[in-house]
């Protein structure tokens, strides 16, 4: 998809290129970075030219400091041109959202605490981004509607709108079934809360997963110390969301939760500076 976008009918640069020339390229990360998108190297030279030869040097996941060799490309020049873009695009994207993970999963080093993913990424790209977010040490949150049940404050609206008086309890009651459907993929069932009235009516109802959105690290201290004193420690897993940033995640994770979630690893993360330079063939 990304070379037929790219190249439609035909690069019309790259045309007015002699095609018997040769070259070599070499992909080199222009700043300190987390690797991450070599996987698909492969495939994208081989969709402009499948004799094209790659080396591949550098591991996903691997910390690679500035001007660290990560490739070589050889082929005919034109070819590489073509290609070099959506290569490159592959490349700094995913890499990008490994490295700003991985300054995530770094400051909250020792805690216990896992930095996960949320359902903000580009659209198509799911897979690929959060691909990287494991590149950068993180851990998936669900893929997708599909895997597991995460009930926010929206869906305990509409339910309060239809005249449920609890609208958490009534939810509750489908629990064990909605289990059953999510267990194919490993999933599970979360529930958030914004307040310790609400969590306290929560915690005791069977989820998986208790959200704490946008609590101050006391209030989620204070949480994960009801939840201990009511002895679902390693039961029910208490995970900080909103606002969480670098400069205040390692407060989020001395609260005591076990998981971070972080739309910002993937919505808002900076693609890196890694380039492709070419020599002609003599």
């Amino acid at each position: 998809m990304a070379r037929n976008e790219d190249f439609g009918t035909g690069d019309v640069t790259a045309a007015m290129l002699p095609r018997e020339v040769s070259a070599s390229g070499t992909i080199v990360a222009r700043e300190s970075l987390v690797f991450c998108g070599g996987v698909f190297l492969g495939e994208i030279f081989a969709a402009y030219d499948p004799e094209m030869k790659l080396e591949l040097l550098a591991e996903e996941g691997a910390a690679l400091d500035e001007g660290a060799v990560i490739a070589r490309i050889a082929g005919p020049a034109y070819r590489i041109m073509e290609a070099e873009r959506v290569a490159l695009n592959f490349l700094q994207r995913l890499s990008g959202i490994a490295t700003l993970t991985g300054r995530y999963v770094s400051v909250i080093d020792g805690l216990g605490a896992n930095i996960m993913d949320t359902r903000k990424t580009t659209p198509g790209w799911r897979l690929l981004e959060k691909y990287a977010v494991r590149c950068g040490g993180g851990v998936n949150h669900r893929m997708g509607l599909y895997d597991a049940v995460l009930i926010k404050d929206n869906h305990l609206a509409v339910l309060a709108a239809a005249g449920v008086e609890d609208p958490i309890a009534e939810l509750a009651t489908q629990f064990p079934a909605a289990e059953a459907i999510v267990a194919a993929t490993g999933g599970f069932v979360e529930i958030e809360v914004d307040t310790l009235e609400q969590f306290d009516t929560a915690l005791p109802l069977g989820a998986d997963v208790i959200m704490l959105d946008n609590m101050s690290p006391d209030l989620m201290a204070q949480a994960v110390a009801r939840r201990d004193a009511a002895g679902l420690g390693g039961k029910v897993e208490l995970e900080a969301s909103g606002g969480i940033t670098l400069e205040n995640v390692r407060q989020a994770a001395e609260s005591g939760v076990e998981r971070i979630a972080l739309g910002a690893i993937t919505h808002s993360a900076r693609a890196v500076d890694i380039a492709l330079d070419i020599e002609i063939a003599e």
